[in-house]
């Protein structure tokens, strides 16, 4: 039945899945880098395939292919990603496991996701859903710059400079970095979440090429009641197309909007970068909008 809660869908799975679970519940500088737990991803991934309908597919088949081979070849690949709820991660990867072939397997198997700390501490449940896939944990500014206590500073600081370390190295062994640029779940009727966070200007700065991945219809919606509980997320039966753009190299992307800006105009570059970022997901969103509606 849509609609029911994760908890009411599938509470009955809460128990073994914590078993599974072997991640950190505290996040410090040593623990930021994270392997996928295979056995609580056998479970998500089951929870993917029985909730999407047929037609869920893939388009921009030939992006995918053509971003996996730059990245082989040695360029420092970024896929940004629309965000609208906390399975499209794994909707994403499993889609490329199951309609990309062996290109798609092999974006999956290289792919390494920045996650927000809240996934590891907001909820045991929360973690060992996390904890499916390869990631590494960071501490949100946004969440960062509400802090107050010293200590805690002082950790949300050393937690971030120990990620930059893990993306460093994670980028030299190919592997591709996966980042929602909104930093956060769009909330409909709340246009601010789906603004860009300054921060991906970083990214844009130190990766060559990168995709956005568009992402139309989703199997797990925010609770109108009650948005921050993770566990009351509704869950539904829905078709979903995740496309991605041509590949497009960073620099000149990030060059070409700086020398747009009019130094005088007191605009800030480097939200100005991530704003063209969310203004093409979203021309790519409605452009499949568009598809997924005709059909």
């Amino acid at each position: 039945m849509d609609g029911l809660s994760l908890k009411e869908r599938y509470g009955h799975l809460f128990g073994r899945l914590s078993k599974l679970s072997h991640a950190p519940a505290k996040i410090n500088e040593f623990n930021v880098y994270e392997e996928e737990n295979p056995d609580t991803r056998k479970m998500i991934d089951a929870m993917v395939e029985e909730n999407l309908l047929p037609g869920s597919r893939l388009l921009g088949r030939e992006h995918f292919a053509d971003f996996l081979e730059q990245v082989k070849s040695g360029k420092r690949g970024l896929l940004m990603a629309e965000h609208y709820s906390n399975l499209d991660l794994p909707v994403i990867f499993y889609l490329l496991e199951h309609d990309g072939g062996d290109f798609g397997k092999e974006i999956a198997r290289r792919i390494v996701a920045i996650s927000g700390l809240k996934l590891n501490e907001h909820d045991p449940l929360v973690r060992a859903y996390t904890e499916a896939f390869t990631r590494i944990v960071i501490y949100p500014s946004r969440s960062l710059s509400k802090v107050t206590d010293p200590e805690e500073l002082n950790r949300g600081k050393k937690v971030n400079m120990a990620a930059m370390r893990a993306m460093d190295t994670a980028r030299r062994n190919k592997q591709i970095i996966a980042v929602f640029p909104s930093g956060t779940r769009y909330r409909p009727g709340k246009p601010e979440t789906k603004r860009g966070v300054r921060e991906i200007d970083s990214y844009l700065r130190i990766f060559d090429v990168m995709i956005l991945v568009s992402i139309n219809g989703s199997c797990l919606r925010l609770s109108p009641d009650n948005p921050e509980d993770m566990l009351a997320d509704q869950v539904f039966h829905d078709k979903v197309i995740v496309a991605s753009s041509p590949v497009m190299e960073c620099g000149p992307f990030r060059n070409a909007i700086l020398a747009s800006i009019d130094p005088a105009s007191g605009v800030d570059p480097k939200q100005e970068t991530v704003n063209r970022v969310m203004e093409l997901l979203e021309e790519q969103h409605q452009k499949y909008e568009k598809v997924k509606a005709a059909e």
